[in-house]
């Protein structure tokens, strides 16, 4: 009885882990989660906060530079052998020395190469930190667009699979028909055909999601096997969502999108870099300071003063002033100086370029957008046209006065404007959401 008891008890455990592991692979991701998720595991993303911290870094040891170096000295030194203390004469002689210092070493002036260091490094990270923020804005984007992809071929494939059920429900009626003598038998053949074309149809459609739920997860970096989306049920779109003017998004965009920000931090670098440059013409001035002592001993002479008593005698200070004044540097100064403005003249022209793209970009996703709109309400337009000619079609083949391969092209036409809707919907929605991209609006409701 006991034993039965616990196959019972290991039973229901592995029954709840079973539903557990079940209840793990049927999580479905939301649109959010996608993004939030690939925000934070993205190996671009992370390698971009590394070389913020990396940053970091520099700027506290640029900030070290203002301090002086410090540097400490102990050495010892042991020599042995004969040595010819007079002409003639040679002496086995054993000498020890031993040295103790302490020095340090303070820039005074350096043409205030080390402030635009500083200066430079602290914008380093500003921009770094701008640059991150846009892989982030088009990494965002991009699961966006692949989450809109899966949704997209989820309503093909139900399209497709409502069409085969429906060519399966045409045939049985059709073989009711040619039963009761109202329809020739051939058109059976044209019914199976139908169906065979259909269910070719559903194959392609679920092969299509297939490969956007793997691109989706391909790129959030997680196992295809049970991955697996919440499906939203878009309404379908208005001339709301539509913008009136490119204008005003060009101008907000210029203002605020970060490659603009980034071209305009780089301008900045290149003027510190001038600035470093140009340093090389002036004078170098420093400051130091030593403090040491020292220690000899010989096996010579037992008249010599204690270790500690030597090194108290022997001790001394030294101060030293440098002054470096450059006078001929081969033409190394002229030319890093030329070749830092020529850097600053690249990178304004960089920024008029960064500009005319992000103009180009928004005035296209404008007008991309707004065909898509236009594309849209025609598909819906086109849509109830083919609805009810396929109606039509079929209360004509019903009593005989169309035939099969009529009512298939009627068919065809209706299954394609049904295609045609939901690409339109589609497209227009993620061409809105590439303006709401541009205007810093969340792109994930």
């Amino acid at each position: 009885m006991k034993t039965t008891i616990n196959m019972k008890q290991v039973i229901t455990i592995i029954m709840l882990f079973v539903g557990f592991s079940a209840s793990a692979q049927e999580k479905k991701w939301t649109l959010q989660e996608c993004v939030t998720y690939a925000l934070e595991n993205n190996i671009t993303i992370l390698q971009g906060q590394n070389t913020l911290v990396s940053n970091e870094q520099d700027i506290i040891a640029s900030k070290g530079q203002f301090l002086p170096s410090v540097n400490a000295n102990l050495g010892h030194s042991l020599s042995l052998g004969n040595r010819e203390l007079f002409p003639g004469q040679f002496v086995d002689r054993t000498d020890n020395s031993t040295s103790v210092s302490i020095s340090a070493n303070q820039t005074v002036f350096n043409g205030f190469r080390l402030t635009n260091l500083y200066k430079q490094s602290q914008l380093n990270l500003e921009t770094n930190q701008l640059e991150l923020n846009r892989i982030k804005d088009d990494i965002s984007l991009n699961v966006v667009n692949a989450y809109l992809n899966v949704l997209f071929n989820i309503e093909n494939l139900d399209i497709a699979k409502a069409q085969f059920e429906f060519t399966k429900k045409q045939l049985k009626q059709v073989e009711d028909l040619v039963d009761a003598g109202v329809q020739p038998a051939a058109n059976i053949f044209d019914a199976k055909a139908t169906l065979s074309r259909d269910l070719q149809s559903v194959t392609v459609a679920q092969n299509n999601y297939d490969l956007a739920l793997l691109t989706l997860s391909q790129l959030l970096q997680l196992p295809y096997e049970g991955f697996q989306i919440e499906v939203i049920n878009i309404d379908n779109p208005a001339a709301e969502l539509m913008y009136n003017d490119a204008q005003p998004i060009v101008n907000y965009a210029l203002d605020n999108r970060y490659e603009v920000k980034v071209a305009e931090k780089n301008i900045e670098n290149a003027e510190l870099n001038t600035e470093i440059s140009k340093s090389g013409f002036l004078p170098f001035v420093s400051l130091s300071y030593g403090f040491g002592s020292n220690v000899f001993f010989t096996n010579l002479f037992d008249t010599e003063a204690s270790f500690f008593d030597q090194l108290n005698q022997q001790k001394g200070h030294r101060f030293s002033v440098n002054v470096n004044i450059p006078i001929f540097s081969q033409f190394q100064n002229k030319t890093n100086v030329a070749r830092s403005q020529i850097q600053e003249e690249n990178a304004s022209l960089n920024l008029e370029q960064t500009k005319l793209n992000v103009e180009a970009n928004v005035q296209r996703a404008f007008a991309d957008a707004k065909a898509a709109y236009l594309s849209y309400e025609a598909a819906k337009v086109s849509l109830e046209a083919q609805q009810i000619a396929f109606q039509n079609s079929q209360e004509r083949y019903n009593i005989g006065a169309m035939n099969a391969f009529d009512l298939e092209q009627t068919r065809l036409r209706l299954v394609n404007a049904e295609s045609s809707l939901i690409n339109a919907k589609y497209d227009f929605i993620f061409k809105t959401k590439v303006l709401d991209f541009y205007l810093d609006k969340p792109i994930t409701q």
